[in-house]
């Protein structure tokens, strides 16, 4: 084992990416360590995924991010971790499309939607937009008077 000095954020960053193999996980010499991947290809995944959506629609309930993440047995942020890997990374942006079409679907058809723009807002980016229109219109009078 070296030791390296680090100065800074960036070079901590760099040396980490630097001891990760393709598949991110960290390397020990040559052998890599931590925790295998749980699922082995996209195909495998997306059989967890298809089936998750079928549940949800023969029940009626809702599509959500961590059902979703549930359904694959593992937390969202495992998800968010297996969206980084190339391989994944289509795979689970179709199934968040999916479901970020479910919510819009329900802002249209729901009355009650605080809910639903939360999670919109959170997981898929959405902002609201305020205008501000700053036109100032101001008459000035002036008078002159005799004195």
């Amino acid at each position: 084992m070296q030791n390296i000095e680090i100065r800074n954020i960036r070079e901590f960053r760099i040396i980490i990416y630097k001891l990760q193999n393709k598949e991110g996980e960290y390397m020990d010499g040559n052998r890599a360590v931590g925790r295998p991947l749980k699922y082995g290809s996209a195909k495998e995944m997306q059989e967890k995924i298809d089936l998750y959506f079928s549940e949800c629609d023969k029940s009626k309930g809702p599509y959500t991010v961590t059902g979703l993440a549930l359904a694959l047995d593992m937390s969202r942020q495992d998800l968010i971790n297996y969206s980084s890997k190339d391989e994944f990374f289509d795979t689970i942006k179709r199934a968040k499309m999916k479901v970020e079409e479910y919510l819009e679907k329900r802002l249209i058809n729901d009355s009650s939607c605080s809910g639903i723009i939360f999670n919109l807002k959170n997981n898929y980016g959405w902002k609201d937009k305020t205008e501000v229109d700053a036109s100032v219109n101001t008459q000035i009078k002036v008078s002159l008077i005799d004195d």
